[in-house]
Order: C-alpha cells, then sequence, then structure tokens
C-alpha cells in the first residue's frame, strides 16, 4: 500500500511538471493538437513519472499501484484541466484490458501503454450515453478463425486518435472484449462543449476483429467504477482551482472602495463552496473501497464541481463569460463530465 507521504510527493511531483509544461497557453495549444493534447507533456509524465504504468502490473512494464495513485494524478491534471489520456486509456481502456484476465493480450499490448508510447480507447455505449454494463453499441460474430464486429460506439475517449482500438460487444449472449484494427475502424472526431475533452464516434462495419478473454459483463461494472473514482479526482481537482481562481479575484477586484472579498456575504459564499470541495474530495479518497462509494463519489463530485464553477461565473462578474477569461473553460468540464460514465441521476437510481 502506497503511503500518504509517497501519494503526497507523487502529487508534488505531477505538479512540478505540468507548472514548467502546461498553463492556460498552452492548454488552448493542445486542445488544437493533432491528438488533442499535450504528446512532449505526455511523454515527459510517462518517462520522468510512470503515470501511464501506475495501475499495470510490474510483469507487464507497470508499477503495479491502485487507483488511489492515479486519483492523484488526476487531481493534479484537472486543477489546470490538463487535456491527456489518462482518463481514456490509463483508467478505462487499460483496466478493460486488466479485467480480461487474458494474459497473452495483457503481455502483447500493456508493456506500450505503460510506456506511453502507445495510446488506447474503449468503444463502448451508444448515443444515449447509458455506461450500463449490460449493454453495449456493438454485436460480434464468430467467421473463421475469428470474429467480424458491427455498430457505432458515442463518447469514445480518444477514440480517433489511439493506437489501440478495444470495443464491448454482445456476442452470442456473451459480453467481450475486442481488439480492432484501428484501419477498419471509421473513426470521427466529435466536436463538443468542453473542448479540453475529446472524444470520437467509432463505427465498425463487419470489421474483423481478435476476442480478448472470456465474458467481461460482470468486469464492466468494475471498469467503470474505477473510471467514476479517478473522473471524480479530476472533478475534485478542477473544483478547488476554481474556487481558488475565485477567491484570488475577490481579493483583487475592488467595489465601493474595498476588495469584494471584504464583504460578508460573499466570505459566506466561499466558505460555503470551501466546505462542499473539501467534502467532495473526502468522497473521491473513499472511491476505491468499493462500487457503492465509487457511484457516490461520482453523483457528490460532479454536483460539488458544477456548483463552484456556476459560483465562479458569478463571483467573477463579466469578466467571466468573455473568451478571454478561463471561467468558461471550468464551467464547460463541470457539466461535461457530469454526465461522463453515467449522469448523476443514473448512479443514485443505482445506489
Amino acid at each position: 500500500m502506497t503511503t500518504s507521504e509517497e501519494l503526497a510527493e507523487l502529487a508534488r511531483t505531477v505538479h512540478s511538471v505540468l507548472e514548467r509544461k502546461s498553463g492556460p497557453e498552452r492548454v488552448g495549444a493542445a486542445m488544437d493538437a493533432p491528438r488533442g493534447y499535450d504528446e512532449k507533456l505526455w511523454s515527459v509524465l510517462c518517462e520522468q513519472v510512470g503515470v501511464a504504468a501506475l495501475p499495470i502490473p510490474e510483469r507487464y512494464g507497470g508499477f503495479g499501484a491502485g487507483v488511489r495513485e492515479l486519483q492523484v494524478v488526476a487531481e493534479e491534471l484537472g486543477r489546470g484541466l490538463t487535456p491527456s489520456p489518462l482518463l481514456g486509456s490509463t483508467a478505462l481502456a487499460t483496466h478493460a484490458l486488466l479485467a480480461s484476465d487474458d494474459k497473452r493480450a495483457c503481455a502483447r499490448l500493456l508493456p506500450g501503454l505503460a510506456a506511453g508510447s502507445e495510446i488506447a480507447a474503449l468503444g463502448w455505449v451508444d448515443a444515449s450515453g447509458r455506461w450500463d454494463p449490460a449493454h453495449t453499441a456493438f454485436t460480434a460474430r464468430p467467421q473463421g478463425d475469428g470474429f467480424v464486429v458491427d455498430g457505432a460506439a458515442h463518447y469514445v475517449l480518444d477514440g480517433d486518435t489511439a493506437d489501440i482500438v478495444l470495443v464491448v460487444a454482445d456476442c452470442e449472449g456473451e459480453l467481450g472484449l475486442f481488439e480492432v484494427d484501428p484501419a477498419r475502424a471509421t473513426r470521427a472526431h466529435t466536436a463538443s462543449m468542453d473542448g479540453t475533452r475529446r472524444f470520437a464516434t467509432v463505427t465498425l462495419d463487419a470489421a474483423s476483429a481478435r476476442r480478448i478473454g472470456g465474458d467481461v459483463r460482470q468486469a464492466l461494472a468494475s471498469v467503470r467504477d474505477v473510471a467514476c473514482a479517478v473522473l471524480a479526482a479530476e472533478q475534485v481537482g478542477a473544483a478547488a482551482e476554481a474556487l481558488a481562481l475565485t477567491v484570488a479575484y475577490s481579493k483583487e477586484r475592488v467595489q465601493f472602495g474595498r476588495p469584494i472579498g471584504s464583504f460578508q456575504a460573499l466570505k459566506h459564499r466561499m466558505a460555503d463552496l470551501h466546505v462542499q470541495v473539501e467534502a467532495a474530495r473526502s468522497a473521491c479518497y473513499a472511491a476505491a473501497e468499493g462500487p457503492e462509494a465509487a457511484l457516490t463519489a461520482k453523483v457528490y463530485c460532479s454536483e460539488a464541481f458544477e456548483t463552484v464553477a456556476a459560483e465562479m461565473i458569478q463571483l467573477h462578474g463579466g469578466i467571466a463569460i468573455t473568451w478571454e477569461h478561463d471561467a468558461h473553460l471550468y464551467f464547460k468540464r463541470a457539466h461535461s463530465s457530469s454526465q461522463l460514465f453515467g449522469m448523476p441521476h443514473e448512479h443514485l437510481t443505482r445506489l
């Protein structure tokens, strides 16, 4: 088990790299880059920190760490809304591979993912956006010595640029994990409200595929829960930074001859936001304890981030609704991330 001191050191290391390599102008450049993220920054994070190798067992070139370590990295990335393949490739696709328990496939694919030299994408849900372990956007059928897959998945993280394309498909009553040749997939970037997150639609028309492992129906819930836990940490990091920016602005903005942060009403509002962010952090840290904890974290952290982002707009005033200010980026990330991996009301129903 990683100690709290080691987790704090990991956070400081990631923060140091991002502080040197990232910033508002770099985030904008990353969004416009061919892959939707800064490949040099990702390379540094993988080579010097080993972020992509964290969840991968040592026998496949990783560190064998747990969800908590991934959360530490996600929280730091969330602070600056730094675009990266951590959520889609390292959290979602990598854990799907591990859940398949296919040792040959893991030995073939995971070393490249651990090194960060390859990025994986997981196609799963249809246009409804239901991240339900019992449903998928694809169907597969045997053909010759292999399989062919049909269907179209939406909201595929980094799906149009990934080196490895994995899909979940219904195959004769079982849900299986399949690897598809990227050249056989029609992959289209999907513009979304949140420009800091890259989505794609992946369409397969009788595409030949290689099956990985057996029936993953039971494992998919665990894969989704891991993704929810990592996303919750990212939301906490973004909410904390949005609040910090708002507090700093309230000390600079003068109205009626006084900084607006000195007004009691605004002090109370920001104090309430602080309590909400810290409660969200507690829920996030507990997310790895089980399925209910992961879903609780997703619900609470989504709501906390949305609240802080809305207050950020309100407390900044007119400047917050300009393209030049970062407030709109936090607002968009808050609302888009709340719907990713299942909307809060869906998880509340499950709970």
